[in-house]
């Protein structure tokens, strides 16, 4: 039976993954979750009440949380793509520039994104300032990181990449990164043109007027 993903083409979390199963070539069963197909969506339920995407199923084995389901395949279905690197200090690289895009771009850019749902008597002003100041703090301290870097960690595409790549896309139509910012920019458009990353940003093409601040015209 094929691995079995729940997610969604427009989800951040969800393109982290399939950027990963791109990446690698492998085979797996796209869940969609929608309005179109309740079923599929009252199953993930069952597997992981919280409703959070994306979620892998593999021979009966239920796997949360998208760096999770990335080391995962990496054990199990290493395919074409080692997004683990061999060398233990380059993996401890990529896993702590994972924990970086995830934690401190990832997470404000969904901070802005979600407080934008919320009725504007519950906004939070100050969550949504802290959050933006946030992603400009990291935008700077990447932008040095990766400074005579192809990718993030190691000298190939890794985990990191795959974390980086929806993180940053959608944190640049939040709050775009500064042209002053030259590495950054840079990598961010080596991400787009990765053929694994760009089949997932094409898939989340027709979704792209359900963003709440409105989709930029690029990318």
């Amino acid at each position: 039976m094929p691995l079995q993903l729940y997610a969604h083409p427009f989800s951040s979390y969800s393109q982290k993954v399939l950027t990963a199963l791109y990446e690698a070539g492998t085979p797996f069963d796209y869940r969609l979750l929608g309005t179109d197909d309740p079923a599929t969506g009252e199953e993930w339920a069952r597997l992981w009440p919280l409703k959070r995407m994306p979620v892998l199923v593999d021979c009966g084995r239920t796997l949360l949380e998208s760096t999770a389901i990335i080391e995962y395949l990496a054990v199990h279905h290493l395919g074409a793509a080692r997004l683990i690197p061999g060398d233990p200090d380059a993996a401890i690289d990529a896993r702590m520039m994972d924990r970086v895009f995830d934690n401190y771009v990832m997470t404000p850019m969904q901070k802005v994104v979600f407080d934008s749902l919320r009725p504007e008597a519950d906004r939070d002003a100050y969550g949504v300032r802290h959050a933006r100041a946030l992603l400009d703090t990291a935008y700077a301290w990447l932008d040095g990181a990766l400074r005579d870097k192809e990718w993030a960690a190691a000298d190939s595409f890794t985990l990191a990449d795959c974390a980086a790549a929806p993180a940053l896309f959608y944190a640049d139509w939040v709050h775009e990164i500064s042209r002053t910012h030259v590495d950054l920019r840079a990598y961010r458009m080596r991400l787009l043109a990765r053929p694994s990353f760009a089949r997932a940003v094409a898939e989340a093409r027709p979704y792209r007027h359900h963003f709440p601040l409105g989709a930029p015209d690029r990318d």
